[in-house]
């Protein structure tokens, strides 16, 4: 936990799941990212399902909601993720605002639940804050409606449709504050409309990277994930706002980190950009 001005902001963590190292990394060897993230002998390395709440003048509002639970057995082979896991281990109904920074399931797939496992009948999808208001980008919903070969598999219409249809989830044109202290920043490079989340008080921040910097390894601008549609975009605008994170002091959180909850951004004596402080 962290307090930034009168904020307060805390990990809440959905779980951890191993995904494709070459796929977190991109065309960086692996000569080079294994000694900082070391991969399983099936290549994979741990992702963590890092979630934040940002305690904002009386609000209560949660950055991404994890991969949830609609996984079968065979999924969660492939990924090592414990039955059980996926959701984030708050109290659904103290929350009141829900920012999925994109509409990956990675990322949104604890918005909702099925009703078999909440008031309602088996069929029903409910969401599972049930009076937070959610936030997303309409480019981002536009484009998962889409499903292109590329990255069709990453959007489930199960985690947002039916906040939609309900009027719960409310689709942004653009940067947008969701609170007074918390706004929504599009940041091209994983996908065209993905959102950083900034958090600001009494002069001071807290970011949330989402993909953009996924790992505290990630922080070399030309380490980008071969998921990356807009990979020299992800570059440019990794070197712009870590420049800036080092010049204003900003506290850090990354999406998939199994290890750093917080971080400050430094440079060395060559002017790489370096984890420089870490809180848990």
């Amino acid at each position: 936990m962290i307090e930034i001005g009168n904020l307060r902001v805390t990990l809440a963590r959905a779980g951890v799941y191993w995904w494709d190292g070459g796929a977190f990394f991109g065309v960086v060897p692996k000569t080079l990212w294994n000694p900082l993230l070391p991969a399983d002998e099936q290549n994979r390395v741990p992702a963590a399902l890092n979630c934040y709440v940002v305690e904002s003048g009386g609000q209560r509002i949660l950055i991404e909601t994890g991969c949830g639970e609609r996984h079968d057995v065979k999924s969660r082979e492939r990924m090592k993720l414990p039955e059980g896991s996926g959701r984030v281990p708050v109290d659904p109904g103290s929350i009141d605002i829900v920012v999925n920074s994109h509409l990956h399931w990675d990322h949104c797939g604890g918005n909702t639940v099925d009703g078999s496992k909440m008031v309602g009948g088996p069929d029903e999808v409910l969401p599972a804050f049930p009076k937070a208001r959610y936030f997303a980008q309409r480019g981002e919903w536009e484009h998962a409606q889409l499903r292109l070969s590329r990255d069709g598999v990453s959007y489930r219409d199960v985690n947002y449709a039916s906040l939609i249809a309900a009027g719960k989830m409310t689709l942004l044109d653009g940067d947008a504050s969701v609170a007074p202290d918390v706004e929504m920043v599009v940041t091209p490079g994983h996908n065209r409309d993905m959102c950083v989340v900034l958090a600001r008080s009494k002069g001071e921040t807290f970011c949330f990277w989402s993909d953009l910097i996924p790992t505290a390894a990630h922080v070399h601008p030309t380490w980008v994930a071969a998921f990356d549609l807009y990979p020299l975009t992800t570059i440019e605008n990794k070197a712009r706002l870590l420049e800036q994170a080092v010049r204003d002091g900003w506290w850090c959180g990354f999406a998939h980190d199994p290890n750093v909850a917080f971080a400050r951004i430094g440079k060395d004596n060559k002017g790489r950009f370096t984890i420089d402080e870490q809180a848990s």
